[in-house]
C-alpha cells in the first residue's frame, strides 16, 4: 500500500503513458498494468478513459 500513498495524485509522465498505451494495446489485465505502473487500477482506468484506450478486464 506504500506505492499507493507516494503516488497518490501525481501527474502523469511521457514515459507511464506511453508504457500505459503499450500495455492496453497489448491486451494486458488492468491488474497487471497498475502494478506494471505501481498506479491503482482506479488511476490506470481514468487515465485510459480519458486517453480513448480499451483495458482487458480480466485474463
Amino acid at each position: 500500500m506504500a506505492d499507493r500513498s507516494e503516488r497518490h495524485r501525481q501527474p502523469w509522465r511521457p514515459d507511464e503513458l506511453q508504457k500505459l498505451h503499450t500495455l492496453a494495446k497489448k491486451g494486458m489485465a488492468l491488474k497487471a498494468i497498475a502494478k506494471a505502473l505501481t498506479r491503482s487500477e482506479e488511476s490506470v482506468k481514468e487515465r485510459a478513459k480519458q486517453d480513448g484506450l480499451s483495458i482487458a478486464k480480466l485474463h
